[in-house]
């Protein structure tokens, strides 16, 4: 890749980090016993598993025994969803929030054809979860609450603590999807009191095909997959050392470099805002805490779609929305849970900043950007 492009859709995937990678490479290459065998190579692989188990569990909060290791976070996801669900008596409703990740409300909606409601939880033009609403929603006996603790698109973190304990109070598990949190701000899984929390390696500079659920002990879950009963019986299938191992040594980066990464990119986007602020956009959930890389914008009469086609173009990778909702041409889901017209919305850009990323390529980016949005708006002046 050329020297003058530069990646700023960290929230989609981060590159596989040059340390992680040297972790890996014996796995890939030397090492190639099953984790469940008796030899001297099973025995390896298992040592390297439960080293990489207690790095993920270090850098979340939590204790080894709760990591249930998984293929992705998507597969968390379900795996928590579709688990978790009732297992409560007589309460066939879940609820999920209005800003969900489609990895969490796809299954949600998919357990209507097995009788369960689905309640969902409103948020506020700030992109703030309602407490009000969850109320609301577990007015009905309701058996598992999914929130997201730190919104892919617009970054805004969600008061995770004091939507737990609503639900709790109301007898219902709490799931948090902290995908997006992990590396960028703390995490603690006990402080948060959330029954279940899902992670992912490869927004953390680890690979693709590694995730966790972080799950509290004394829940009752069933099996996502069954087979040979790896994870406790909870998660059947042959363990694929390499990117488990990948997974837990990014997670040892991130516990050491946590707060100049958070530094660093606060910093960016801080001037990334006034750049933006200087052209007129529309910053979303701005008046929310937000994540310290991510900055959701838009420019009223400029597709999004439009403007992410000529930045890459102009050798700047940037997004639209979701990567994992790219197979929709509809506005975000997320900016019409907070109120954004549609006209707005369909203009929305998503920048997210990653530990590469310098001021250099920032201000490149500015320039870039106000040319495109000058260009584009004198289109739309032509055609109007």
């Amino acid at each position: 890749m050329s020297s003058q492009h530069a990646f700023f859709d960290n929230n989609s995937t981060t590159l596989l980090d040059a340390r992680v990678l040297e972790a890996m490479l014996p796995y890939m290459q030397h090492q190639y016993g099953n984790a469940t065998s008796r030899h001297l190579y099973g025995r390896a692989a298992r040592q390297a598993l439960d080293q990489a188990r207690e790095q993920v569990a270090e850098a979340c909060g939590a204790h080894p025994s709760q990591v249930i290791l998984t293929a992705s976070g998507t597969e968390a996801n379900n795996f928590a969803v579709l688990g978790m669900a009732g297992t409560r008596e007589n309460a066939h409703q879940i609820a999920v929030s209005a800003i969900e990740h489609p990895a969490v409300t796809r299954p949600a909606f998919a357990l209507r054809e097995g009788g369960y409601r689905v309640a969902v939880i409103a948020a506020d033009h700030f992109g703030q979860v309602d407490p009000l609403s969850l109320e609301v929603a577990l007015e009905k006996p309701t058996s598992l609450v999914s929130v997201m603790l730190a919104n892919n698109e617009t970054g805004v973190i969600q008061n995770i603590e004091k939507l737990a304990e609503i639900a709790k109070s109301k007898g219902a598990l709490f799931h948090t999807d902290a995908v997006q949190a992990l590396g960028k701000t703390p995490l603690d899984f006990e402080s948060l009191g959330v029954n279940a929390m899902t992670v992912s390696s490869h927004k953390i500079n680890g690979p693709q095909g590694a995730g966790a659920l972080i799950l509290d002990k004394r829940v009752d879950i069933k099996p996502l997959l069954h087979g040979g009963g790896q994870e406790k019986g909870l998660r059947s299938g042959t363990e694929n050392v390499a990117a488990i191992v990948g997974f837990g040594a990014a997670c040892a980066l991130i516990k050491q470099s946590l707060e100049a990464r958070a530094t660093n990119t606060h910093q960016l986007r801080d001037a990334l805002n006034v750049g933006l602020k200087d052209l007129g956009a529309t910053i979303f959930g701005e008046k929310s805490v937000r994540l310290p890389n991510t900055s959701f914008f838009a420019f009223n009469k400029i597709e999004g779609e439009t403007l992410v086609m000529a930045l890459d173009r102009k050798g700047f990778a940037v997004a639209s929305g979701s990567a994992c909702s790219s197979d929709s041409s509809e506005p975000s889901h997320v900016l019409m849970a907070m109120g954004v017209t549609p006209d707005l919305a369909r203009g929305a850009v998503r920048v997210s900043f990653g530990a590469n990323n310098t001021h250099d390529e920032l201000n490149r980016f500015l320039v870039a950007l106000e040319g495109e949005v000058q260009r584009l708006r004198q289109l739309t002046a032509l055609s109007a």
